[in-house]
């Protein structure tokens, strides 16, 4: 509704100087209640504090007011303290015309003004595959980057591999004791799959070897410090470090398997990512902030030699950031690659952060040491937290090789796609690679759609079969809306590019309540923007595509014998199947043609 509410807003502000001789500070706007008639309501609650009136008296003077100097105002009534406002047909079409055309409707062109923003999403460890809960990460950070960039902002992708510590080095060494030389392309497995595989065998080894140290008489915190195979994973560690040729090499080649999975796994979910950052790389960024935070008083030493920051006063604790040894600790290298990537990206005046809310201190603490180093950027920095993503079979733990693997879940969804089509008999005259093709795009549609509707904070439980529901707020219900309109237009045999104008044309009211709603998706772009939520652009999808569903059923398309009316019912059609498009776009899901 801004358009309208630009349009009235002036208006309604020189109503009431001119009837009042008030000034007002802004006009408070609500959607219609659906039992009422009427396209925008004002609240007139606020002004009946300052003009002494009913608020029946006050809004009928308003209204007459509106109706006879505002041509966009066809009549009004009031109801309490609420001033219903009825729009004429002739601004809907209007706004029709000038938007049936434009491909990039609702998207907002960047100005080069702002500055860019940096986009961190995904950021696995190289010890393991994705799992579910990378599936959620990956979803958000891609749609967020997607809906910001929409929103008129430059945006960079990226990513920080944690590709270096005691994890790597566990994989690294159960593959030196057990795998007898196996590779990817030895075992046919993907390279991420392979070293996870390792991962797993370094765990039960591991728990093998504490049992029997509890055996001998060893106390379990004795035994898991002193088994055999965590020793030699520790001293692994320190011979990367140290530059060791041998660990170096195999560190070298176990990565590249994972990172050639990894890649596979992008590729089918559909993201992607314009730089990366390496934790091997960036592991010892932020020592010589250390250093600057001193001297200007920001941190202060202890006497063992360990640097610390005081955040109290902040409500929060004191912080290490240097032990004292003068090693680092994450947060210092976090603290040097949010600096690096300033360095490396001049035009980025701000970063979003997408990691889970068990990570919701260390980002306050990050953004408010960051804040009080100077760093003007550092007021743009978002954390965007997100629950876990649980399946009703329960939680996963990774140690022990129970996870929900992003790529078995993605072939999962696929299945279950199939299985529902052609249980529900929806693909007939397909060939065997579009009904492959097609159940991959409903599978990953109803995966990401159910994943994304839901607000980032809020923890999630997974079902993979609900998902995949043709009816109701799912992917599948919405593409199969998208198709059903591309059978509309491949019918249409008639001309689609005559602009209607609003003398020939009286609205039907299920067609005015789907241009009401393709008026909103501008302003929702930009408030997903602005909340960082996708769940905002999904919503929007599915209630324009019920209220396309109920105007479907409740009006004549093709058989309508009117062709003016015809014609602007097929372009309206049109006009919401390219919204979901570019909606779904945003989501990152396609949309078939046919299904």
């Amino acid at each position: 509704m801004n358009g309208l509410q630009q349009i009235l807003t002036p208006q309604i502000e020189k109503a009431i100087k001119t009837l009042f001789d008030l000034t007002i500070e802004r006009v408070e706007f609500q959607a219609t209640r659906k039992d009422f008639e009427g396209d925008l309501t004002m609240v007139l609650f606020p002004l009946l504090k300052l003009i002494k009136s009913s608020p029946a008296e006050l809004g009928q003077k308003i209204g007459a007011y509106l109706v006879e100097h505002v041509d966009e105002v066809e009549r009004f009534n009031v109801v309490s303290g609420f001033l219903n406002i009825v729009i004429a047909d002739s601004y809907y079409i209007d706004f029709f015309n000038k938007i049936k055309s434009d491909s990039q409707f609702g998207f907002v062109a960047p100005n080069g003004q702002d500055k860019a923003v940096m986009i961190e999403y995904s950021s696995p460890n190289t010890n393991k595959p994705l799992h579910l809960g990378h599936v959620r990460n990956n979803l958000l950070g891609y749609s967020v980057a997607e809906i910001i960039k929409a929103s008129g902002k430059k945006v960079y992708k990226t990513q920080i591999i944690n590709d270096r510590g005691i994890h790597i080095c566990k994989s690294m060494l159960a593959w030196e004791k057990f795998g007898k030389g196996e590779t990817p392309q030895s075992s046919h497995l993907k390279g991420d799959k392979l070293v996870g595989k390792y991962y797993v065998a370094f765990d039960k080894a591991y728990k093998e070897q504490i049992n029997d140290l509890i055996a001998q008489g060893k106390t379990e915190d004795e035994a898991k410090k002193q088994a055999p195979i965590i020793l030699e994973a520790q001293q692994m560690l320190l011979d990367w470090e140290a530059g060791d040729e041998k660990v170096v090499s195999l560190w070298k080649t176990m990565n590249s398997w994972v990172y050639s999975g990894f890649a596979e796994t992008y590729n089918n979910l559909g993201v992607d990512f314009d730089s990366y950052y390496y934790e091997s790389n960036t592991y010892l960024l932020g020592k010589d902030v250390v250093q600057m935070g001193l001297e200007k008083g920001v941190f202060e030493k202890d006497p063992d030699g360990s640097v610390w920051i005081d955040l109290t006063d902040e409500g929060l604790d004191r912080k290490i950031v240097l032990r004292s040894d003068g090693t680092a600790v994450y947060m210092t290298q976090d603290i040097g690659t949010a600096i690096q990537r300033v360095n490396d990206f001049p035009d980025v005046g701000g970063m979003v952060y997408t990691v889970g809310n068990e990570q919701d201190y260390h980002f306050k603490v990050l953004f408010l040491i960051l804040k009080k180093l100077g760093f003007d950027w550092s007021k743009n920095l978002f954390h965007l937290s997100y629950g876990m993503v649980d399946l009703p079979s329960g939680k996963m733990k990774s140690r022990e090789g129970t996870v929900v693997d992003a790529d078995d879940l993605i072939d999962d969804m696929t299945q279950t796609a199939k299985q529902l089509s052609e249980e529900l008999g929806k693909l007939e005259g397909y060939n065997d690679e579009e009904k492959l093709k097609l159940y991959k795009t409903i599978g990953l549609g109803a995966l990401k759609y159910y994943i994304l509707k839901v607000d980032p904070k809020k923890r999630i439980l997974f079902n993979p079969e609900e998902s995949v529901d043709f009816a109701g707020n799912t992917g599948p219900f919405i593409q199969y809306t998208y198709a059903r309109i591309q059978s509309i237009l491949r019918k249409a045999d008639f001309d689609l590019d005559t602009n209607l104008a609003a003398a020939s044309l009286g609205l039907h009211p299920k067609e005015k309540e789907l241009l009401k709603l393709l008026e909103q998706y501008p302003e929702t772009i930009q408030l997903a923007a602005e909340h960082h939520s996708p769940a905002l652009v999904a919503n929007y999808t599915y209630e324009l595509v019920k209220e396309y569903n109920s105007f479907y059923q409740t009006v004549s398309i093709l058989g309508e014998e009117n062709l003016d009316i015809k014609t602007f019912r097929v372009q309206l059609s049109k006009k919401v199947a390219d919204t979901i498009h570019s909606a779904f776009g945003l989501l990152g899901i396609a949309v078939p043609e046919r299904m």
